[in-house]
């Protein structure tokens, strides 16, 4: 019923007056930093939070320790609910659970096509659900309703639909060899996976891992982010209403030190996927190794390079650039969060990008029009602060922003810096928030070198109308993506990940399968072969 009432409000023009209880007043504090009004009596959506507790073996049950932890509201702050708190010995049983159902259970046994079906009826069941799960999403995490609805929900039941396509087309090869023997491999599941995924976008990553996990035949531990814990339990609950087995896909909310910790030294998790920043990929990275030497894939920080060459349409470049560093509160790997501008029109985009940036309207992102909700937490908002005040004590010359925005929550006012260069902590540090730094070069050879001195290299955008121009650039720059003329655009085919410290192997397409299939070799002898 949540869902249909969210649906009759959208057919109003997003009014979201009929399905949506609000508080009795409205705020009126007015920021020359956008248009929109701080809310301070915030729209409360009519969503009943059905799962708090963690998945495991199929059943929803409390911690071992009994803990809970709040799941906060970043408009306000205030407790949206209660959540069962994992650490060590939920992870065991979780671990122990998915075990079984990989080494005794019908998950890896049945054929290909009954994974397919029970995967594809999911994707169904999420689609019915989508805009309940848009207002969870958007509750839990501060993110736009628009975006949620309209981009990630659609977004997320395709990447599923996706690798429902891939699961029986899995194959192995048949090999010659010099000699009298048949050689084949075959491509098996890896067996238990354990995932951590973030809470920037807590719905799609749940995909980016759990997907080509599936449609391989494994077994998941998955921990979610202890900020946004909501939409993993409720999709857990989708998965097991379309057939699948118990133990299959096991989910621990907790922390980082304690249930993901366990997660990646554990001795009977077979591989670790993490998504997050660089340090804590480290710290993965080495309990894998340092427990059974599981293999890791790791999707980590970024310091995107964005690049508007001379000739650009510079109102074009200016939407892309805005685009690529406020979506999703600026809260986002692959953010174009150093604008490299060329010379020549440089004072005209810093000029219309602060006129765009001023534009931007902040506030609740349940309210239609709104392009900007609040950073994920305290600690988010605050580590964003200190970077705009480091921003400011440099030479960098602050055009709009720099200060916090309302009196509740966690927003911060769209940040816009010029005259940056390379030295710079703004330029260097993966921020995390609404602030885009501008940089000006000279030449292609000037912005390919200075792009490259980052200890990053996750994504890269390019603005140029020069066929040749963007060749040079595409190839040149040391990024596991450049998008050309365009920016983070995230089809279930294009894979995703990093060179250097933005992280190990591929996520999305058909490169993301390699991460969870083991290849093996079987060499028959033949006596007396017709042929070879």
């Amino acid at each position: 019923m949540a869902a249909r009432r969210i649906s009759l409000l959208l057919s109003r023009s997003l009014s979201l007056s009929s399905s949506l209880s609000k508080g009795s007043s409205w705020g009126r504090n007015l920021s020359r930093y956008s248009t929109a009004a701080v809310i301070e009596d915030p729209i409360i959506p009519n969503v009943d939070i059905k799962h708090t507790q963690l998945l495991i073996n199929g059943q929803f049950v409390d911690s071992a320790s009994g803990k809970k932890f709040p799941t906060y509201d970043p408009r306000t702050g205030n407790v949206i609910a209660h959540v069962a708190e994992g650490d060590a010995e939920d992870i065991n049983r979780a671990v122990a659970a998915a075990r079984k159902a990989f080494d005794e259970g019908p998950w890896p046994k049945m054929t290909a096509y009954e994974r397919v079906r029970i995967i594809l009826k999911f994707a169904d069941l999420v689609e019915k659900h989508s805009e309940e799960l848009a207002a969870l999403e958007t509750w839990d995490s501060g993110k736009p309703f628009q975006q949620a609805f309209k981009s990630e929900l659609p977004l997320f039941v395709r990447l599923f639909r996706y690798y429902a396509g891939w699961a029986d087309k899995i194959h192995g090869l048949t090999v010659p060899a010099d000699g009298p023997y048949h050689v084949q491999t075959l491509h098996e599941p890896i067996g238990v996976a354990g995932q951590i995924i973030p809470w920037n976008f807590p719905l799609i990553m749940f995909a980016w891992k759990v997907g080509p996990a599936l449609a391989c035949g494994n077994t998941i531990v998955l921990k979610t982010a202890e900020q946004t814990p909501l939409t993993a339990l409720f999709v857990g609950k989708l998965f097991h209403e379309a057939g699948l087995p118990p133990g299959v896909l096991n989910i621990v909310s907790g922390f980082g030190p304690t249930a993901g910790a366990a997660l990646a030294s554990h001795m009977d998790v077979d591989k670790i996927a993490f998504t997050g920043s660089t340090e804590t990929g480290q710290t993965v990275l080495e309990l894998a190794a340092k427990s059974n030497l599981k293999p890791a894939t790791l999707e980590l920080g970024g310091k995107s390079p964005f690049i508007v060459c001379g000739d650009a349409d510079v109102d074009k470049a200016v939407e892309l650039a805005h685009f690529a560093l406020f979506f999703n509160q600026g809260q986002c790997c692959c953010a174009g969060s150093r604008t490299y501008v060329h010379e020549s029109v440089y004072d005209e985009f810093v000029e219309k990008a602060t006129q765009r940036a001023n534009r931007r309207t902040v506030g609740d992102p349940f309210k239609s029009g709104i392009e900007q909700g609040p950073q994920i937490d305290t600690e988010q908002f605050e580590k964003v602060m200190r970077y705009i005040k480091a921003g400011t004590e440099s030479s960098a010359k602050l055009e709009c922003g720099g200060e916090r925005f309302g009196s509740k929550g966690f927003f911060v006012q769209p940040t816009v810096f010029s005259n940056v260069q390379e030295d710079m902590l703004i330029a260097q540090d993966e921020i995390f928030g609404p602030v885009q730094s501008i940089l000006k070069f000279r030449d292609l050879d000037d912005v390919i070198r200075r792009a490259n001195t980052t200890r990053y290299g996750l994504a890269a955008g390019v603005f140029t109308q020069n066929l040749d121009t963007a060749n040079k650039l595409s190839r040149a720059l040391k990024t596991g993506t450049v998008w050309v003329n365009c920016f983070d655009v995230f089809d279930a085919a294009i894979p995703f990940g990093g060179y250097k410290m933005s992280g190990i192997g591929r996520e999305k397409s058909v490169y993301s399968l390699n991460n969870y299939l083991q290849v093996k070799a079987v060499v028959t002898a033949l006596k007396d072969p017709a042929w070879l």
